[in-house]
């Protein structure tokens, strides 16, 4: 009988197991239910002495359940953090070059405006003077722009790109206004100030020089320029010619001498002189009732000029004088204020002046049996004498070289002394009469 030998410990790793367990073993493996219903974590195992393997690996066991995995929640967080930069990242636009910041002003228009006219006549300030661009540029902006065209490689990419864009017949309406060169304008010389061109001499120069002229250049338009040319005084031909000066130049009276009033007679249309015959009896109608209403005017309004006539005479009391018009005060009562259609008024302040702000009745200068002046407010805004403010429904004494102003209106009120003295000492004849 053989001696039994001693069986050795199965060897075994301390580490994890390299299965992935499910998140149902991990949970049911580690926690456990107690007595009172809740999960607790099972106690780590010690290690024993035991000789079989199974029982090595069987104590183990816990301490590799030990390890934590991430929750799915987690997981998908950062997916779609990751997903929200990278969407981010597709969205934040490309960085403009720094050559196209300043390319806001000018349009393709001008651009093509600009090129056209330096061809023509090789001289940037004239066409700073003769191009009308979108925008006002200055001579400087125009250089630096041509500078840009001829030697930035981007800028003058993009513009080219931009102008093939334009729609033809903006193209020819922008070349047909484009200055005149110089050879062109000699061309136009030819043709002299004292003959009556037409169209066809200016085709046939078109047709004998295409070389010269431009391609967009047409009849009418060599034909406008030279009538500037020649009212200008630029033609060849009348630089030998003195300039007209004084009776010489045609005048608008000279013209319509010359011109015949028959040419311009519409035919007769019967109902508008009907309408117009009313119109004139009405007007006629109106002017007579004026005229017998002229007595009863109580206001004499006289215009302020150089020439300073005498203020009074026998039937003026007192006079307002402005700046512009002297109204005379010829009864002892009259009313200040802004006329209006339906509101007349013996004083109208609006002829002096901007009357917005001035009531319609602003005021009443009234003349007692004393020889006083007295003016009374009625408007909405104060009236000032002498600096002064006379609230509404106050009264102020006028005294002779008073300033009366009234909103952004001045005056001086000037006084008939004689006359006045007169009306006083009848005023108080009357009263003794009476009292005896």
């Amino acid at each position: 009988m053989q001696a039994s030998t001693p069986v050795q410990p199965r060897r075994s790793s301390t580490r994890s197991i390299k299965r992935k367990k499910f998140d149902d073993e991990l949970v049911e493996s580690s926690l456990v239910k107690s007595d009172r219903g809740r999960l607790k974590a099972l106690p780590v195992a010690e290690k024993s002495d035991a000789t079989s393997s199974q029982d090595s690996v069987a104590a183990q066991v816990p301490e590799k359940k030990k390890v934590t995995v991430p929750p799915p929640e987690k997981k998908k967080a950062t997916k779609t953090a990751t997903k929200r930069k990278q969407k981010q990242k597709d969205t934040v636009p490309a960085p403009v070059p720094a050559s196209t910041k300043d390319l806001g002003r000018w349009k393709p228009q001008d651009d093509l405006a600009l090129i056209t006219a330096v061809q023509q006549t090789n001289d940037l300030p004239s066409v700073h003077v003769g191009i009308k661009f979108s925008c006002k540029f200055n001579l400087k902006e125009i250089q630096e722009r041509w500078y840009a065209l001829l030697y930035d490689p981007v800028i003058s990419k993009l513009a080219v790109t931009a102008m093939k864009q334009l729609h033809p017949d903006v193209i020819a309406n922008i070349q047909s206004k484009t200055l005149f060169s110089k050879s062109e304008e000699s061309l136009l010389g030819k043709v002299l100030s004292t003959s009556q061109p037409t169209l066809e001499i200016f085709q046939d120069l078109l047709n004998k020089y295409p070389d010269v002229f431009h391609p967009s250049r047409m009849a009418t338009c060599l034909q406008n320029h030279w009538v500037l040319m020649k009212q200008y005084h630029l033609l060849p031909d009348q630089s030998v010619q003195p300039m007209p000066r004084g009776d010489h130049v045609l005048s608008f009276s000279d013209v319509e001498d010359m011109m015949d009033d028959e040419e311009l007679q519409d035919p007769r249309d019967e109902v508008l002189e009907h309408e117009l015959d009313i119109a004139d009896r009405r007007n006629k109608r109106e002017v007579r009732h004026l005229e017998q209403e002229l007595p009863k005017w109580q206001v004499l309004v006289d215009s302020v000029t150089g020439v300073s006539p005498p203020d009074f005479d026998h039937q003026t009391l007192a006079v307002l004088r402005g700046r512009l018009v002297r109204y005379l005060m010829r009864s002892k009562e009259i009313t200040l204020g802004r006329a209006t259609k339906d509101n007349q008024i013996d004083v109208n302040l609006s002829l002096e002046g901007p009357a917005w702000k001035i009531s319609r009745l602003q005021g009443i200068i009234k003349l007692r049996h004393t020889g006083d002046f007295f003016i009374a407010n009625e408007g909405k805004r104060p009236i000032y004498v002498d600096s002064r403010p006379v609230p509404t429904g106050n009264k102020q004494k006028l005294n002779h070289n008073a300033v009366v102003e009234i909103s952004c209106l001045r005056f001086i009120f000037l006084i008939n002394q004689d006359l006045v003295n007169a009306i006083r000492a009848e005023a108080q004849k009357m009263t003794g009469s009476h009292g005896t």
